[in-house]
């Protein structure tokens, strides 16, 4: 690292934010993983899990959330690029006081998809609140984080456990 200051990469020479080029660089495989966490009570749990909740079933309109959100990154996010996806994968995993739900986000572009993997995770935590908020209001999402990404100029990233 260098000792002097970064320049902000999306802020023009006369300080307007804007959209960063991106026609000059190489389209190339990447792909990102994101969670989001949610708590909920174990009774809220087993009723959204077992297919007892009051809107139905849980786990199909949570999956097509986070395909949706990733789909519309580009539409949510100022400054991203609409990205080619080529895959988006939802993963489910109940938890005992909540559920983790995992965003897998895949393209060949010329820029990354840690953001569709992101907002994908982040809808999809969304719409598992809506889908319980008949049964607890105090559901909470506790966090979104990138876990990983691969592809373009910088390479593989991984989050350290």
């Amino acid at each position: 690292m260098s000792d002097e200051p970064r320049r902000p990469t999306h802020v023009d020479a006369e300080g307007a934010v804007h959209m960063v080029g991106v026609g000059a660089k190489a389209e190339t495989s990447r792909r990102a993983v994101a969670v989001a966490s949610v708590r909920m009570h174990p009774e809220t749990v087993r009723a959204a899990r077992d297919g007892d909740g009051p809107k139905g079933d849980v786990g199909a309109t949570v999956r097509l959330a986070g395909i949706l959100g990733a789909k519309r990154t580009s539409d949510l996010i100022p400054l991203c690029h609409p990205v080619r996806l080529v895959s988006v994968e939802v993963a489910l995993r109940w938890r005992d006081d909540g559920a983790d739900v995992t965003v897998t986000a895949e393209a060949v572009d010329r820029t990354g998809v840690e953001m569709e993997a992101m907002t994908g995770a982040s809808v999809a935590a969304l719409a598992l609140y809506d889908m319980v908020k008949g049964l607890e209001r105090g559901v909470t999402i506790e966090r979104v984080a990138l876990l990983e990404k691969s592809g373009g100029r910088t390479g593989t990233w991984r989050r350290e456990p």
